[in-house]
């Protein structure tokens, strides 16, 4: 097949280009701006596009199909020649439902934890020698690409994620997939640009829903009080397993599952993590894993990138970085570091990076969420403020949304790392939480200069 990829940089597009190019079929793309590592693993594929921009004139009558990605604008260039030619026109989770409308696909969904849920899954059937297709948000040990599309497979394990599909599709990108088996790990308000209030966020999940196929099996969260309403209230003829956090204890800094099997000591941390484990165990056995087949290969997995990555430690310093930012996410993560170094000073550091952390109207959610820090420092870009067309935020609502008298709030980056530094004790957990780079900071050099 000829495939042409409209804003092929981003993370999910380009690994699915990788993958379509892997198995033989003719990748061509397009983007106006590429970064790293988009940028190198395209080019060594011979994908990286000659010139950057949009160009009409790559639109040909011989595509068989052109994927839009979110980047893109309505009126692209390229966007238009294609319609005006009657070309078939995807979003990449349209296109992953077309290559897998056959096979029995499993999504994972939820406001929270779905990445590292799908990377257990993933790094399991790894361990067992199982290969499936699958779609993830976060590249894993074992693999090459995010994305895996093949032929002689009979799952396909997809990340459900609920924002917009392409700009000229505002559907949420879970309600694409029709899932005969499905997982809802959490549901805590986000996107408020796209979901304006809770209830428009919650809508999206019981529309998901009914978006699976009949007779499907959805796993579901039971601790969650919102998954438990939700699924509750839904009339959709499928079958409902809930899954609650596992027995386990804490011992060193280390988390031992307590299993009918003994005792299994894990490389994750975190009550947040133990309910991924045990919602990735149930997906495991729909698919044909036995327990202790999984409690076997669970305890080699060392989390999914970005997600509780340790950095650098020594003998008393330890730096984590996290890809938190929503409110629910921030509070887990914090509490899991906190659990797991108990006579640790815990130092919390936040990025408010997203559209809806740099919304006033958002901000309150964060009530809470770092308080079991022992010291708290929230980070804003105020060029990142502007970039987004937000109106200019106040630092003093910023530090008054957290609940906390003593949270500092620094809107420069040279200041981050010597602040870090001043927070150095005897014992000290350094947690870094963003969905952004602080503006471009090298997170591995501040980790290195803090142990």
């Amino acid at each position: 097949m000829r495939i042409h990829f409209i804003a092929i940089g981003g993370s999910a597009m380009h690994n699915l280009a990788l993958a379509l190019h892997q198995r033989g079929d003719v990748v061509t793309g397009s983007d106006d701006e590429i970064f790293e590592p988009s940028k190198s693993r395209l080019a060594k594929s011979g994908l990286l596009p000659e010139t950057m921009g949009w160009d009409a004139n790559r639109i040909t009558d011989d595509l068989d199909a052109v994927i839009l990605g979110m980047h893109a604008r309505e009126d692209n260039p390229e966007l238009l020649r294609a319609k005006e030619l009657g070309l078939s026109i995807y979003s990449y989770p349209e296109y992953l439902y077309e290559r897998t409308k056959d096979k029995t696909r499993v999504v994972i969904a939820g406001s929270h934890g779905k990445t590292t849920i799908t990377s257990m899954i993933l790094h399991v059937l790894h361990y067992h020698e199982r290969v499936e297709d699958f779609m993830v948000g976060a590249q894993l040990d074992g693999y090459d690409t995010m994305v895996s599309l093949e032929d002689d497979t009979y799952f396909a394990v997809l990340e459900g994620d609920e924002y917009l599909s392409s700009p000229i599709d505002r559907r949420p990108k879970f309600h694409l997939y029709h899932p005969n088996i499905a997982l809802i790990s959490g549901i805590a308000w986000d996107h408020i640009n796209v979901f304006p209030t809770f209830e428009d966020y919650l809508e999206q999940f019981k529309i998901f829903l009914q978006t699976m196929e009949r007779g499907g099996a959805l796993v579901y969260n039971a601790d969650d009080p919102e998954v438990r309403r939700l699924v509750e209230a839904d009339q959709t003829e499928i079958k409902k397993f809930p899954y609650h956090k596992p027995e386990y204890r804490v011992e060193g800094g280390r988390t031992i599952l307590l299993t009918p099997y003994g005792e299994v000591p894990l490389q994750i941390i975190g009550e947040h993590n133990l309910l991924n484990l045990e919602g990735a165990r149930w997906i495991c056995l729909e698919m044909g894993i036995q327990e202790d087949e999984f409690y076997e290969a669970i305890a080699s997995f060392s989390g999914a990138s970005k997600r509780l990555e340790r950095l650098s430690e020594s003998d008393n310093t330890v730096v984590y970085k996290d890809f938190a930012h929503a409110p629910s996410k921030v509070k887990a993560t914090v509490s899991a570091v906190k659990e797991t170094y108990p006579d640790y000073k815990v130092v919390a550091c936040l990025e408010l990076h997203t559209f809806s952390s740099l919304n006033p109207d958002f901000l309150p959610a964060y009530s809470g969420a770092m308080e079991d820090a022992d010291e708290a420092i929230v980070y804003f870009s105020p060029k990142a403020v502007a970039h987004k067309k937000l109106p200019p935020l106040d630092e003093d609502i910023v530090a008054n949304s957290f609940g906390r008298s003593d949270l500092r709030v620094i809107t420069q980056t040279e200041l981050m790392l010597d602040t870090l530094k001043s927070e150095k004790s005897d014992k000290t957990v350094y947690l870094i939480m963003s969905s952004g780079n602080f503006d471009g900071a090298d997170l591995q050099e501040w980790a290195n200069a803090l142990v």
